[in-house]
């Protein structure tokens, strides 16, 4: 055990980042720097193929920034590292999947974290709230995204009153994947990871970059945008040795071998 704010471990083709603030796993700059360089490594090393951020206790996931670090002038522009605050929010080329293993209160910048990820478990009582505007400010990630991923309606009441979500909830509204125990919470985040893991990488980064770069498209000029592989992960995939490799192994009846070129 060591005092490091970030804690990670690396199973198999997985890297575990958890967070480990005491008592609550809030952010500060420092540590929001730590995140990015362990997103980017991820990012960065072929033998990784999926990631999964939690956090160590039962109580909390994170509240978000760290309001004792901002007591003591750390301003809200920071530099919160290559990755932007949270380390994942903001990382360019990040085309590998994270889960998000939930295990409480996920509050203001830590929900914002969270729905940074691609697939959110969340444990029973994990609890969920955006409120910023109790201070004054606004939740500057969220009053973008969640508007865009959940009704109009539900996503503004969140951001206007700062209510508190329960997982049921969220889930309802799609805000999360999956509920479960809270002592199956890593167990369910590792099964998924590994499903992940074995599966095509090539694939999973031409999903991530088509829905980012053509969300807010109209949807002719999106996929106007696919079939001319007028993106770099389409033209990698297609013509690669795992498209090839998927067509032998569904002729042969066999399970793929994804090499990731």
């Amino acid at each position: 055990m060591t005092d490091e704010p970030i804690k990670t471990n690396i199973r198999g083709r997985v890297l575990e980042v958890t967070m480990d603030r005491p008592k609550a796993n809030a952010i500060d700059a420092a540590t929001s720097r730590i995140m990015g360089e362990h997103f980017a490594g991820l990012r960065d090393n072929p033998d990784l193929r999926a990631g999964i951020l939690t956090a160590a206790g039962e109580k909390f996931f994170c509240p978000g920034w760290d309001l004792k670090a901002a007591a003591e002038g750390e301003a809200p522009d920071s530099d919160y590292g290559v990755g932007g605050f949270g380390g994942l929010q903001e990382l360019p080329n990040m085309h590998k999947p994270v889960v998000a293993a939930v295990n409480g209160l996920a509050y203001g910048g830590g929900f914002e974290i969270m729905i940074s990820c691609d697939i959110i478990i969340a444990a029973e009582h994990a609890t969920f709230c955006l409120p910023e505007l109790r201070s004054g400010i606004i939740a500057d990630a969220a009053t973008i995204k969640l508007p865009r991923r959940i009704p109009y309606h539900v996503a503004v009441e969140m951001l206007m009153t700062g209510r508190v979500v329960d997982a049921q909830e969220a889930k309802h509204w799609g805000i999360i994947n999956e509920i479960v125990p809270a002592d199956k919470l890593m167990e369910r985040a590792r099964e998924v990871a590994d499903l992940l893991a074995d599966g095509p990488p090539l694939v999973y980064a031409a999903i991530k970059e088509t829905m980012e770069k053509t969300m807010h498209l109209p949807e002719k000029e999106a996929l106007g945008i696919l079939m001319q592989r007028g993106l770099p992960t389409i033209e990698k995939l297609y013509g690669s040795e795992d498209q090839l490799e998927g067509a032998r192994a569904f002729a042969e009846k066999r399970a793929p071998v994804w090499k990731g070129r």
